[in-house]
């Protein structure tokens, strides 16, 4: 398992709930964590209601600083942000965890994207970065539960880069619970951010928070 011991994690799209517990979660670990949004003020709040030492400021600032970034946005800024922080982000492994999804009456749904996937176009707009696809189907409100001690499921990881690969499942299992699992190559991220509109579908009916666990390894 790769070393990411004390590498920063800076998270861009850190005031919404998924972000957010993300970063709870990695600063409660020991990692240095940084909030990223449009505006430093909400950032810096949101930084001071997880504490463990985390810190807020702009997009820009954030991508510079840290050493490892998750882009945790809606879909629908998604392209526009990656493409303006172009330069922050090159050499960087970069971790998109965004799931393109539409809503209406019936439920949650899989949007189409030109690239394939989020993760695709992340890797498109930025082709000088390491993308990888990771930590889709983690609940925000478990993980910001400070009841829940542990978070029992398994994190896909999707990349080109293996070392990036190896990077980023270590990462997941900082957080007490969870194992960072290999799921293959980028070209295969479509299916992984559209199963969350399946488990948003479990998780309605069945009133839980459900994640997922794979076998045999």
């Amino acid at each position: 398992m790769a070393d990411v011991n004390k590498l920063s994690i800076g998270i861009l799209g850190g005031t919404g709930d998924q972000g957010k517990g993300l970063a709870r979660r990695f600063a409660l670990a020991g990692h240095p964590v940084l909030i990223g949004s449009r505006n430093a003020q909400r950032a810096q709040e949101a930084a001071e209601s997880i504490g463990a030492g985390a810190s807020g400021g702009e997009n820009a600032d954030v991508a510079t600083r840290a050493d490892i970034v998750i882009i945790a946005v809606p879909y629908e800024g998604h392209k526009a942000l990656l493409e303006s922080l172009r330069s922050e982000l090159a050499g960087k492994i970069v971790v998109d965890c965004v799931n393109p999804l539409g809503f209406d009456k019936k439920g949650a749904y899989a949007l189409p994207v030109e690239e394939g996937s989020a993760a695709e176009q992340a890797a498109a707009v930025l082709p000088d970065s390491r993308v990888v696809a990771a930590f889709h189907h983690v609940s925000a409100v478990l993980l910001l539960d400070p009841a829940v001690e542990k978070v029992d499921l398994d994190v896909l990881v999707l990349g080109d880069d293996r070392e990036a690969t190896d990077a980023v499942q270590a990462l997941a299992e900082a957080i007490p619970g969870v194992r960072g699992v290999y799921g293959g190559r980028l070209r295969n991220a479509f299916q992984i951010e559209a199963f969350t509109a399946n488990l948003i579908s479990i998780n309605r009916r069945y009133k839980a928070h459900a994640g997922i666990r794979i076998t045999d390894i």
